[in-house]
């Protein structure tokens, strides 16, 4: 098959995908999972006609994806992709282009630069930073950790790149008692086992207790969190920045914001992320709630030339550059050009448009809290941001009210043991979810939970 009548269908079974979206499951169904079987044979031995290809692909595939570009995707903190961004990802394929460089391709350089800058100033951090775009925020952690560590071994006159970190001076990691896994693994890569980790104790929300911090020094990094994952709740990054930074030289203060950073966008949220451009570097995804197709996410660091210098490598072949090239921010060396589906949200979206997707979120949350609430379930958090956590009430119970919700396909939350206590938890990151939407699943929730307590009581009593 040609190549254009190759790509028409492509755009047709997309097409097709995108409108059916609506009324699809949040989850594949039974029957569909069954048909994943049928990709299980033996590689062709001859060649297939690409048409045939995509054929399969889409008679398979498409009923077989999670809908969670859809608008009743809750299960995690995934959002959608905005119709610019996707549009921006099919021209962006057709490029091919490598990012690596400037040389080797003009154009996603010139796009990542203005997207960073427009970035840095959305989020009201240092016009200055470094921007490196990554895949997304466990690869942007792990980017901030080694920056920190070259800027301490180096305060202490080691060269980790030369001298390994055998032997290196001593690194104390502070975290707090709720940090993420995206964060652990990024220590994990750079060599600090989580046994050497300090962790300080949080409150009910998940914050650090900013009183219990531990003393911090020029050989510090303190790993900070906006965004609990659960709770939505944001580390006070201001009092604990202001603490490290009333030495000469204080620690390093990194900030996972993978979705919680969003917030300094709008003026509604702004002070729950307060002080967070006191920080060194912070980490963030794109593909939550700026809504970009996978994979996408930023490293930022306040001092652009110790993040190039913990990531920098010189090769003959290598060209010369007077400007940073993209590859000086980012761990790797070939990489598609992702920057190019970020440039088309935010300059589709503009400012404002940003600021009104994120609140949208955050209101979207609270009035499912409400429903939920209203119907006599527990709220476990305080509903800040774009998490919820409900308790149906013991942990048997509640995980079968989650099994329910999944099986019924209407949406699809996940479940979370939050304290203790077992919960559904909902995310709401989605361009596409509508206040229908929140009250059409809101219904369907109510009523599932409603028939398995009914059928609890009836079991018991029997």
């Amino acid at each position: 098959m040609q190549q254009n009548k190759l790509l028409e269908l492509a755009k047709e079974y997309a097409v097709k995908y995108l409108n059916d979206l609506p009324g699809k499951r949040a989850f594949p169904g039974e029957e569909a999972l069954k048909n994943l079987q049928d990709l299980s044979i033996p590689l062709p031995r001859s060649s297939k006609d690409p048409g045939e290809v995509l054929k399969v692909l889409n008679t398979i595939g498409s009923d077989n994806t999670v809908a969670s570009n859809g608008a009743r995707y809750f299960g995690f903190v995934f959002g959608g992709t905005l119709p610019a961004a996707l549009a921006a990802n099919w021209l962006a394929a057709a490029w091919d282009q490598n990012a690596v460089f400037k040389i080797s391709s003009p154009i996603s350089a010139q796009l990542e630069k203005v997207a960073g800058s427009w970035l840095l100033n959305l989020l009201q951090l240092p016009a200055k930073s470094a921007v490196g775009f990554v895949t997304g925020t466990t690869m942007a952690n792990f980017c901030g950790v080694l920056a920190a560590r070259h800027a301490i071994y180096q305060r202490k006159g080691w060269n980790a790149k030369l001298q390994g970190i055998n032997g290196a001076p001593p690194i104390r990691i502070i975290v707090g008692e709720e940090i993420h896994a995206s964060m652990l693994r990024a220590l994990m890569f750079a060599g600090f086992g989580s046994d050497s980790l300090i962790r300080v104790p949080t409150d009910k929300q998940g914050r650090i207790i900013a009183q219990k911090m531990p003393p911090m020094d020029d050989a510090t990094l303190v790993c900070l969190q906006a965004g609990n994952v659960n709770t939505g709740a944001i580390d006070p990054v201001k009092d604990i920045c202001t603490t490290a930074r009333a030495r000469e030289q204080g620690p390093w203060v990194h900030v996972d914001g993978a979705f919680g950073l969003w917030a300094r966008v709008s003026q509604a949220k702004a002070a729950l992320a307060e002080g967070c451009d006191l920080a060194d570097s912070w980490a963030i995804d794109l593909h939550k709630w700026l809504n970009v197709p996978y994979d996408s996410g930023l490293i930022i660091c306040r001092d652009p030339t110790l993040l190039q210098e913990a990531l920098s490598v010189s090769a003959a072949y290598l060209p010369d550059s007077v400007e940073p090239d993209p590859y000086f921010y980012t761990p790797e060396m070939s990489r598609r050009a992702r920057g190019i589906e970020t440039w088309a949200a935010l300059y589709s979206l503009g400012q404002k448009g940003v600021i009104e997707l994120v609140e949208r979120c955050c209101d979207y949350a609270r009035l499912f809290a409400t429903n939920l609430g209203k119907a006599g379930f527990q709220i476990l958090n305080d509903v800040t941001l774009n998490q919820v956590l409900v308790s149906f009430g013991d942990a048997a119970l509640t995980n079968r009210i989650i099994k329910k919700i999944q099986e019924d396909g209407t949406c699809w939350c996940g479940g979370t043991v939050w304290q203790g206590k077992t919960a559904v938890r909902i995310s709401v990151s989605s361009w596409m979810t509508t206040a229908d939407d929140i009250e059409k699943c809101s219904a369907v929730i109510i009523q599932i939970a409603n028939q398995e307590i009914s059928s609890k009581k009836l079991n018991t009593t029997a």
